[in-house]
């Protein structure tokens, strides 16, 4: 055990051990070797029980002997620590899972363990104490636990290997099987693996359920002609699931019972279940068994159009969605095939899913009939086969399908006006983009229904500049088409993102306008650059002719220069008092605060000095929302660096009070910040004599608003709180 817990020498270990259990006096060989036998080959793993039964049985026996059923420390003891019990579940499982790979790796180990496993349960099913049980019950009973994996599974096994001592034990069993528990077992199962409804599982009998149709769905063809001459069958008899013994062998892709039932003078092959309108050859095409269809199709006079009753779905239709090539080879081999039956509930044709789960093959063999529509689009939003391989990037299919003379390559969706070319270029799709664009029919200006973005409008959003590129070629472009939400221009896109590549390819062309504001707040594109900080968009913007720098938006009148000095921007604010023509002193229109008193209010010392080293600046600037000069602000805020700026500056004049009267020597012995004082304490030109201490105290008493009794972090986040407000307005991601 240690070297199997090792993982060491394992093969030898358990070659060792099978010895070993192989040599144990009487029975308990046996019950060994039986025992990993069951455990390796289950269909699926054993409970306690379920095993202990199993191994219970005797040949030739006509019912249970419980004296026969060993117990379960009996089977792990026999078989010498090489199975363990889950205690959560009592599943029994071998010891590790190299185990498994050692067994299924030495065959020989077991003689014809299948076969073996086949009789066992149908032995177990035609038990006396079995046949008597009533057929209603839904789950095994506990003096029976072995009852379901029997019903379940003894076909599996005895397709595996077959053997001629389980052939009478099937056709004891299928003579009387409607009317047997295994039946509604089986029927139970096969539901619950296609998660039906358990109420319906309760309501679910297996009246009709008979033995041919058991047959069929196990798949046992050498008992069907024996089952045949027992009695009169009605053989396109459906159970109460709907089904004929046809179409369950269909189902299951048993060739041998197919070909059994349709050389039967009275079978229908065309027999469609009553449930969903099913044919056999829907449910062969719809599972993947060619050898099925073909055999259908080979005997005449069955029809490759029946669509199901329930959305319509044709046997080709389900051949194309599952990427099924020879299927859909075969199918369209046939004369009287229809390749465009949509189905009923979207109308999704062959083509159509083939084209967007990416089937070339199959796209390619459909292609190649003249009477397939490649234009034909679903019910549901409009979307052609061209436009979901657009979308999808399927780069072959939208080859294949342009090459068609009558493929409409601008058909957009009807949900939001989506052409393939947008979808390609929304997704970056370049190889795509390019194979529409070679089209001379492709309109590359087609906005959407939605918000009139266009191709352009899309890779400059997403930043995505070979696609841009190949759009920009085209000479039919319209760079400057806006969209119709807020009236944002490509070039604002990318100016707002920072994509400088796509900027540049913009502002090489004549036929675009660098000051289109949008329709909601009236920003430009060189608004966005300043109040982003993105200073290559912003050099080649001032660089193109034309560009007016001091456009302002209309919610608040904060021009290019404002942002940069708020946001402290500095490159972006050299780049702009650079350029003629910038005005200085304008202030918003909110509050009437100027460049440089939000830049003395932020603390942005490279940014005064910049700003006041022009002549025409104006250090006096009062705002509208606190009545306060840049210097003041300065001096509340302790910056001393920007006081001494400005009081450098001839023209300030350092008298002028606040909405109360206060000084910046005031504000600056009010806030404690020792620096300033002592610089306004100096004997600058026209500055008064430091005032008594007691007026600072008096100040923070009576005098000044609550709201400059703030700290000054908690001032300077409410300042620009206004700002960022109208910052997060404008920086979602468009819809």
């Amino acid at each position: 055990m240690d070297e199997m817990t090792r993982g060491n020498h394992l093969g030898d270990v358990y070659g060792t051990t099978l010895e070993r259990i192989k040599a144990q006096k009487g029975s308990r060989s046996r019950l060994g070797m039986d025992t990993l036998m069951w455990v390796s080959n289950s269909e699926r793993p054993l409970g306690a029980s379920e095993l202990c039964h199993a191994l219970g049985v005797r040949m030739g026996s006509t019912d249970l002997d419980v004296e026969n059923v060993p117990t379960i420390r009996a089977l792990i003891g026999c078989s010498l620590g090489l199975i363990t019990i889950e205690a959560s579940s009592s599943i029994v499982r071998l010891v590790h899972f190299t185990l498994q790979e050692y067994l299924s790796s030495n065959p020989s180990l077991f003689q014809s363990p299948h076969s073996m496993m086949a009789e066992v349960c149908l032995m177990y099913l035609n038990f006396r104490c079995v046949r008597e049980l009533c057929p209603t019950l839904v789950s095994a009973l506990p003096i029976v636990p072995f009852i379901e994996y029997a019903s379940c599974y003894w076909g599996k096994h005895l397709v595996k290997e077959k053997t001629d001592r389980a052939t009478p034990l099937a056709l004891l069993l299928l003579i009387g099987y409607e009317e047997h528990i295994a039946s509604r077992l089986l029927l139970l199962h096969y539901h619950e693996s296609w998660d039906f409804q358990y109420s319906y599982f309760q309501m679910f009998v297996s009246k009709g359920f008979t033995g041919l149709h058991g047959a069929a769905f196990h798949g046992i063809g050498e008992v069907v002609p024996a089952l045949l001459a027992t009695k009169e069958w009605s053989i396109n008899e459906r159970d109460n699931n709907g089904r004929a013994a046809l179409s369950w062998a269909a189902v299951g892709g048993h060739e041998d019972v197919v070909n059994i039932l349709l050389q039967l003078r009275d079978i229908d092959p065309n027999v469609v279940d009553t449930k969903y309108g099913r044919t056999p050859l829907w449910w062969a095409a719809g599972r993947g068994h060619e050898g099925i269809v073909r055999m259908l199709l080979e005997r005449g006079g069955v029809n490759p159009n029946t669509a199901d009753a329930k959305y319509g779905r044709t046997p080709l239709w389900w051949a194309a969605k599952r990427g099924d090539e020879g299927m859909v080879r075969i199918l369209l081999k046939q004369a009287d095939i229809n390749p465009n039956i949509a189905d009923t509930e979207f109308g999704r044709t062959p083509l159509w899913w083939a084209a967007e789960r990416g089937h070339e093959g199959i796209v390619r063999m459909l292609l190649e009939r003249a009477d397939v529509n490649p234009n034909t689009a679903p019910t549901e939003f409009g979307r052609t086969p061209l436009w979901w391989a657009a979308e999808r990037g399927h780069v072959g299919i939208v080859r294949m399908l342009l090459k068609r003379e009558d493929i409409n390559p601008n058909t957009a969706d009807t949900q939001y006006g989506h052409t393939p070319l947008r979808c390609a270029a929304e997704r970056s799709h370049e190889g795509m983009v390019k194979l529409l664009l070679q089209q001379e029919d492709v309109d590359p200006n087609t906005p959407d229904t939605k918000y009139g973005r266009t191709p352009l409008w899309w890779t400059a959003w997403r930043g995505y500049e070979g696609a841009a590129r190949m759009l920009l070629d085209r000479a039919d472009i319209n760079p400057d088409t806006a969209d119709t939400e807020h009236g944002w221009t490509p070039l604002r896109c990318v100016a707002e993102r920072g994509h400088e590549g796509i900027v540049k390819l913009l502002l090489e062309r004549a036929d675009i306008n660098p000051n289109t504001p949008d329709t909601r707040y009236g920003q430009t594109p060189l608004w966005w650059a300043a109040e982003r900080g993105h200073e290559g968009i912003v050099k080649m913007l001032l660089e193109r002719r034309g560009v007016n720098p001091n456009t302002a938006d209309t919610e608040y009148g904060r021009a290019p220069l404002w942002w940069a000095a708020a946001r402290g921007h500095e490159g972006i604010v050299r780049m702009l008092l650079e350029r003629e023509g910038v005005n200085l002193n304008t202030a918003d229109t909110q509050y009437g605060q100027t460049p440089l008193w939000w830049a003395a209010e932020c603390g942005h010392e490279g940014i005064v000095k910049l700003l006041l080293e022009q002549e025409d600046i104006d250090p006096n600037t009062l705002d509208t929302r606190y009545g306060q000069t840049p210097f003041l602000r300065a001096a509340q805020h302790g910056c001393d660096g920007i006081v001494r700026l400005l009081l450098e500056r001839e023209d300030l004049n350092p008298d002028i009070p606040g909405p109360n009267g206060e000084t910046a020597l005031d504000l600056a012995a009010f806030h404690e910040h020792a620096g300033v004082v002592r610089l306004l304490s100096k004997p600058w030109p026209s500055l008064p004599i430091l005032v008594d201490t007691r007026k600072a105290a008096d100040l923070r008493r009576n005098t000044l608003p609550q709201e400059n009794l703030l700290s000054n972090s908690k001032k300077r986040k409410m300042h620009l709180s206004d700002g960022g407000e109208q910052r997060k307005k404008h920086q979602g991601a468009p819809t």
